[in-house]
């Protein structure tokens, strides 16, 4: 009996994925506003606390976009659940504690890919979300 609280507390502490947020996705080109909390970054936000610069290419689109899927999928806990010619969704899950971010990509016409990764749950991300844009910034420059 005393396992089953155990069994319990862990089950609703390390389950933490928090619901999808109601209004991920492009709306008038643009990705969702990051809130008023530090854990969220986005390249169209315009406060410098959540800003960060976009993705920049050279060549075609579709090469872009094939190429930061591939580095997407070269790293753990990355699962894209949308995808169409202009816009990723991705839920990146942590390894411990099983907490679930989500990371937006949204390729308008020019050669610039607008980012956003913000945390479901809780109010600081100890900057995890900027870590994460810049590991895939560097992974994308590099010829993998």
């Amino acid at each position: 009996m005393k396992y089953l609280g155990v069994l319990i507390f862990c089950m609703l502490f390390f389950s933490c994925a928090g619901k999808p947020p109601e209004n991920i996705g492009l709306h008038k080109n643009q990705l969702t506003n990051c809130p008023k909390s530090p854990n969220c970054v986005a390249s169209q936000a315009e406060d410098a606390d959540h800003s960060i610069a976009p993705f920049e290419y050279k060549g075609e689109k579709k090469a872009a976009f094939t190429k930061l899927k591939k580095v997407i999928a070269s790293l753990d806990g990355m699962t894209i659940v949308t995808e169409n010619d202009q816009y990723l969704h991705i839920e990146c899950k942590s390894a411990i504690m099983g907490f679930v971010d989500d990371l937006e990509f949204y390729f308008p016409d020019e050669k610039t890919i607008q980012v956003r990764s913000a945390s479901r749950l809780g109010y600081s991300d100890f900057g995890v979300n900027r870590k994460r844009v810049e590991q895939l910034r560097k992974l994308f420059l590099m010829d993998i």
